[in-house]
Formats: structure tokens, sequence, C-alpha cells
């Protein structure tokens, strides 16, 4: 019998709180069942499997990384924009490391639900990006640049990656200020 109380929203939650707490790969059924007080089997009244449950994560994730940048860039243009929308990936990888795990493979085309949580936060740089007179495949590949950017530094920062002794909030702010500076240019009046 499932716990009073247990939903498919809380398993998730649950399972959002020991990846952020123990990485992405802890997240196992038996784990999750020992903390929600219940056997692995109830699980299963509430999600499919392991796989169910990591896409639920990346979904949730996504959306929550949305929000994070959509709040960050309101009210803001071009360059501010950006470096909001940065910051705000930026904390939020810090935060939450293990649903930031769960998101960055990109959905199964079939799974209309992480598709259009992803599909959330995609459109939340591509507003950004029209600032910058950025439209169609153009602000497709700068969304990727970006991306790739930001993911590149939060991955190498969790990771331990920046060993000198330098300041790694200056080298952030260089990475969005340069960012910027490259959109500029790519715009329709810097077309490259």
């Amino acid at each position: 019998m499932a716990r009073a109380g247990l939903d498919s929203e809380a398993v998730v939650g649950a399972a959002e709180q020991l990846a952020d707490a123990n990485g992405l790969d802890a997240v196992t059924l038996a784990m999750l069942a020992r903390q929600l007080g219940v056997r692995p089997p109830s699980l299963y009244v509430h999600i499919e499997g392991l796989a169910d449950l990591r896409r639920r994560l990346a979904a949730r994730g996504a959306r929550q990384l949305a929000a994070a940048m959509r709040t960050a860039a309101t009210g803001r243009a071009r360059g501010d924009a950006l470096t909001a929308v940065a910051d705000a990936y930026r904390s939020y990888a810090r935060e939450h490391p293990g649903s930031y795990a769960a998101l960055q493979r990109a959905p199964d085309p079939d799974d209309a639900e992480t598709t259009a949580a992803g599909a959330e936060a995609v459109e939340v740089v591509l507003a950004v990006l029209r600032g910058y007179g950025l439209e169609s495949d153009d602000a497709i590949h700068a969304t990727r640049i970006i991306r790739a950017a930001l993911h590149g530094f939060v991955s190498l920062e969790a990771g331990g990656g920046f060993g000198l002794p330098l300041d790694v909030d200056d080298t952030f702010a260089r990475l969005t200020y340069l960012l910027d500076q490259g959109l500029g240019a790519a715009g329709p009046s810097g077309a490259a």
C-alpha cells in the first residue's frame, strides 16, 4: 500500500532533493524508497521506473531553470538580460547540481512533457537574442553557443577545474561580456 500523502510530485521532489544532495547517480529506486519510508514497489504507483523518474526530474529542472532565467531577464535587454540569464543559469547549477545534471540530455522527441519544459528554457534565451536582432537559425546557433559556454563554465567550476588564483566570479563576468560582444557583432548590423 502506498504511503498516505505520497503522489508523483512528492516522489519527484524527493528525487530532486536526493540528486541535489548526493548527485544524480545516487538516485535509485531503493534509495528513494528508503528516503520516503516506503518499499520500492510502492513507487510504481507514482512512477513507471527509474527512467521515468529521471525524465520527470529533467522536466522539473528545466521548468525551474526556465522560471529562474525568465525572472532574471524580465525588464532587461541585450547585455543586461544576457548577464542576468547567465547568472541565473549559474546559480541554478550551483544550487541544484543533481537536477541540473538530469536536464542536460536532449529529451526523446516523443516525450512531450520534457520537450515542452526544455522549450521554455530555450524560449527565454531566444527572447534575449531577439534583442540582438538574431532570429531563426542564427538564434539557434547562438543559443547553442551560450549553452555550451555556460555549461562548460559551471561544469568546470563544480568539478574544481579552476585552480589558478584568480577570482572565478571575475572570469564569469568576462565570459558573459565576451558573449555579449560576440552576439552584438553577429546581429544584423554586424552579421558574421
